[in-house]
């Protein structure tokens, strides 16, 4: 038996070669080719793999036909419609999506480099007509109806806005700010197809954020939009680290190769530093922001980004979300454990286990989370002579909890002590 499996593995590895090849060969073994098409058959399985993924998640054509199928048809407008279906000056290239239902394209606009965005409906049965991918689009753009007055729509907006960020004294400057963005030929008037964009886009939650954060230092600058479709500036680094591992590849690559790749491959420490001031500076803009506080519910290296100078820029902000949504989601949930009660991947509070339902008020702080990102990205390659005070600062502030109302002199002091500590080190310098 043994004979025949060597004799059948003989045929299939050496068919290409001719007798008189092989017998020149003669150093070659049979587990060496073995390896060999081992190897091909790993690179073989990584480009299906990453074709698969392409064709699952980049669909950004059906963003492209849909949106301007509507803009065609008079149902939405926006600053960039004439670009993206007219003019053809907003174009986009590559792919960026981690997901099938929220396409992220890097494009240019007027040659300039742009980030894409646009949600869509899960994908569809291709068999049922190209027509059908149009339709559940439709219900996006069903309000406000026609008739809707201007004091209506803006008392719709005021509503929204409440319920979403909670009730704030400066609603009404957040409203006036919508409706100047709404108004693209600036009029002083919102058309239906105006008010039916701006009223779908607020539905998105990094649309939302990046509105009311607008004049916040690090966040990426609103470009325009179409319907339901918006442009951003597009952030050079969109990530801490430069090497993501897909998730098919997480197994057999170890994660310490990975890590010293990407350490490897990080800016110099001091501008480390710099980004590291930034990420510090969103923690506090977003603490106790004009709109309210919102909660970072997904700490991760691949929503953080920096520009070219180094200067920190929130990449993703869809893992962002204003306190009082994340209250109204906690608000009467069931629960059996702490699990049961989290927001996200890690906006997490309390379960009451006697009434089996959730407390609304999120034990981890912002900060906490960003500082246990910050281990990784800042500790390695720091100075000697700063090291030990910079462990103990982070140590301190990754144990950070307890009630965000109970413990904001504490929050802020920690924040400031870290800041200042980092600041002392490269101020007076290049990096500054």
């Amino acid at each position: 038996m043994a004979r025949s499996v060597r004799r059948l593995l003989h045929l299939v590895l050496f068919w290409p070669l001719s007798k008189g090849l092989q017998g020149r060969l003669p150093a070659i073994k049979v587990k060496y080719l073995l390896l060999a098409w081992l190897g091909i058959l790993i690179v073989s399985w990584i480009v299906y793999m990453q074709y698969a993924s392409y064709a699952e998640l980049c669909r950004g054509h059906v963003c492209h036909v849909v949106i301007c199928d509507h803009y065609r048809r008079g149902i939405i407008s926006g600053s960039s419609c004439k670009a993206l279906c007219d003019q053809k000056t907003l174009s986009l290239h590559r792919c960026m999506s981690t997901s099938s239902t929220h396409q992220v394209y890097f494009g240019l606009w007027k040659d300039k480099s742009v980030v894409i965005k646009c949600s869509i409906e899960d994908p569809v049965d291709p068999d049922i007509g190209p027509d059908s991918v149009l339709r559940p689009e439709m219900s996006l753009f069903d309000k406000p109806t026609r008739g809707t007055s201007m004091d209506e729509f803006k008392e719709m907006l005021h509503s929204f806005l409440k319920v979403n960020l909670g009730e704030q004294s400066s609603l009404s400057t957040l409203v006036d700010r919508v409706i100047t963005l709404a108004d693209i030929n600036q009029d002083g008037k919102v058309s239906l197809a105006e008010a039916k964009s701006i009223w779908a886009l607020l539905h998105i939650n990094e649309f939302l954020l990046m509105v009311a954060l607008q004049e916040k230092e690090h966040t990426p600058k609103l470009l325009g939009f179409c319907g339901d479709l918006y442009v951003t500036e597009r952030v050079s680094h969109s990530s801490l680290y430069w090497l993501e591992v897909p998730v098919y590849l997480q197994a057999v690559v170890p994660e310490a190769l990975s890590s010293g790749l990407n350490h490897w491959l990080a800016p110099s420490w001091p501008r480390r530093a710099r980004i590291t001031i930034g990420l510090l500076e969103f923690v506090e803009e977003v603490f106790h922001g004009s709109y309210g506080s919102f909660l970072v519910c997904d700490a991760s290296p691949y929503h953080v980004g920096y520009n070219a100078k180094y200067d920190c820029k929130m990449a993703d902000l869809r893992s962002v979300a204003s306190e009082a949504a994340v209250r109204a989601y906690l608000k009467g949930r069931r629960c059996e454990s702490n699990a049961d009660c989290t927001y996200g991947r890690d906006c997490t509070a309390t379960c009451d286990r006697l009434v089996k339902q959730c407390n609304t008020e999120v034990v981890q702080p912002n900060l906490a989370k960003v500082c246990v990102l910050l281990q990784d990205f800042l500790l390695f390659g720091a100075p000697s002579d700063l090291r030990g005070d910079l462990e103990k600062q982070l140590r301190t502030c990754v144990t950070l909890s307890g009630l965000a109302s109970q413990m904001e002199v504490h929050h802020s002091l920690v924040l400031n002590n870290l800041k200042t500590l980092l600041w002392k080190k490269i101020s007076n310098t290049q990096y500054s």
